[in-house]
């Protein structure tokens, strides 16, 4: 995976994290023990919403979308950590047989939230941050995120 893929990966994970209400501590595409970024999250600050399990599930999915969005290819293998998140919470939502189905409704989603101009937008913005600084605080993003909105709302 190339670090510019990397940077939409996290990209997307940080802005349909903040389009869903929960907030970011850092995003990075530092290369640690076991990832290539990371998108980390404030403990303790997340809006209450009636489905959490699918909140987590389109935040986790939501790398894996962007990048290909970005690349025109789905890179599951570099997506494990994630994807593996997301099988335990499908499962625990709709049990075993179902997950499969749920994962790809789920992807199915947050591939259309991250269509709307202001998300991918901010998805772009952020991209280019993380290749130009490698890690962006919480604040940084959430900027980046509405300064997203705004460009769109200024392109209609």
């Amino acid at each position: 995976m190339n670090l510019e893929a990397t940077a939409y990966h996290e990209a997307g994970h940080a802005v349909i994290a903040l389009a869903l209400g929960r907030a970011i501590q850092r995003v990075s595409i530092v290369p640690g023990q076991g990832w290539l970024g990371r998108c980390e999250f404030q403990k303790g600050r997340v809006r209450p919403t009636e489905d959490w399990i699918e909140r987590e599930i389109l935040i986790a999915l939501a790398g894996l979308a962007a990048e290909a969005r970005h690349t025109g290819q789905y890179v599951w293998e570099g997506a494990a950590q994630d994807l593996r998140t997301v099988r335990r919470l499908t499962t625990q939502r709709a049990g075993e047989r179902q997950a499969d189905r749920l994962q790809r409704r789920l992807l199915a989603k947050v591939e259309h939230m991250l269509s709307h101009a202001e998300h991918w937008q901010a998805v772009g913005l952020i991209a280019t941050e993380l290749l130009r600084c490698e890690t962006l605080s919480g604040r940084a993003a959430l900027h980046l995120f509405e300064q997203g909105k705004a460009h769109a709302d200024d392109l209609r």
